[in-house]
């Protein structure tokens, strides 16, 4: 496998200037050749990519790209690997290694030039002061719906802006991250463990109300069906990826704009690509509130930079912020 990959990227024009066969020697590679960006496999002899990656975020930080498989046990040590300080993951197919990494290497190379140019977050960094207890005491109104999009070092921001949300504020919440289907359910299990949410994977015909919430199905995309007395229901299509990605928030916000006629909010996060830009101008039309997460706190400032061009985006502002941002634009409860 370090031989596949390191031709892979070698052939993609990427300078590969170490390997290391476990996680004590990454750990010393990183130290002596500094790289731009290092790719760690999650299991591994001697030391594995849950320490190594503590210990070169602790160490030497660096933009690291997880390298997982299509398994339950590797999807939660990826989602730990990513909250210690990875920024993303590429899952590993199966089968015949070097037949199949090499049908995906354009992927990979793709991957590992957005990663190397990510803002490493350590997990200090993501310090979540739990806004959830401070707004408590507010009244909320509006039946709002939230829909969150996200990509590249995505997943941990979205679980600290999930994690502030309080429970009053009774919101119908959609999360569009861009992963693979066999992650995606861990991801919501993750967020309801998290949040003070219900939050589960999205399922065709799904239906959720106040103080619930849906994340898209890996390789599905979402799209609100229909929305009734604070109540909406949700489809999974197999439609052709919209901005080359399925699930996209492009479409999840397009149909959540002509379906719903209550409070909307949209929130772009960290992320690479342009996906969410169109759904934010269809929010914006429809009289929605609009939030992106700002360049400094983002790993890849790219969804959030064009969703900012398009002119439609009310606030921008820190992921710290963002939960507070969100609260601000519901609607107060009318006495």
């Amino acid at each position: 496998m370090r031989s596949v990959i390191s031709d892979i990227l070698s052939e993609g024009g990427i300078d590969v200037v170490a390997q290391a066969k476990n996680g004590r020697e990454a750990v010393k590679a990183v130290r002596e050749h500094e790289p731009d960006v290092v790719t760690m496999d999650v299991e591994m002899p001697e030391m594995d990519g849950i320490e190594a990656v503590e210990r070169i975020m602790a160490q030497h930080p660096t933009p690291i790209l997880m390298l997982s498989a299509h398994t339950d046990e590797d999807a939660d040590v990826t989602f730990e690997a990513l909250q210690k300080g990875a920024v993303d993951f590429f899952t590993k197919p199966g089968g015949e290694v070097s037949m199949e990494m090499s049908r995906l290497k354009d992927q990979l190379v793709d991957i590992v030039l957005t990663v190397a140019e990510a803002e490493p977050r350590t997990e200090a960094d993501a310090t979540n002061t739990n806004a959830a207890a401070d707004v408590a005491t507010e009244s909320y109104g509006g039946q709002p719906t939230l829909v969150i999009g996200s990509s590249t070092g995505g997943p941990t921001v979205v679980e600290e802006v999930m994690s502030s949300l309080p429970l009053s504020a009774s919101l119908r919440i959609l999360v569009v991250q861009h992963m693979p289907g066999g992650f995606t359910g861990r991801f919501a299990e993750r967020l309801d463990a998290r949040s003070e949410y219900d939050v589960s994977e999205a399922r065709d015909g799904a239906r959720i109300g106040g103080g619930e919430a849906l994340v898209a199905a890996g390789d599905r995309h979402m799209e609100v069906a229909n929305y009734s007395h604070g109540r909406l229901r949700v489809s999974l299509t197999d439609d052709p990826p919209v901005n080359s990605v399925r699930p996209s928030v492009d479409v999840t916000m397009r149909t959540a704009a002509e379906a719903i006629d209550d409070a909307l909010i949209g929130v772009i996060l960290t992320g690479m690509g342009e996906d969410g830009a169109d759904g934010i101008r269809a929010l914006k039309e429809r009289g929605g509130r609009t939030i992106a997460q700002d360049e400094a706190s983002s790993a890849v400032f790219g969804m959030p930079k064009r969703a900012i061009e398009t002119g439609c985006v009310d606030t921008v502002t820190s992921v710290e912020s963002i939960p507070a941002a969100i609260l601000d634009a519901v609607p107060q409860e009318a006495y």
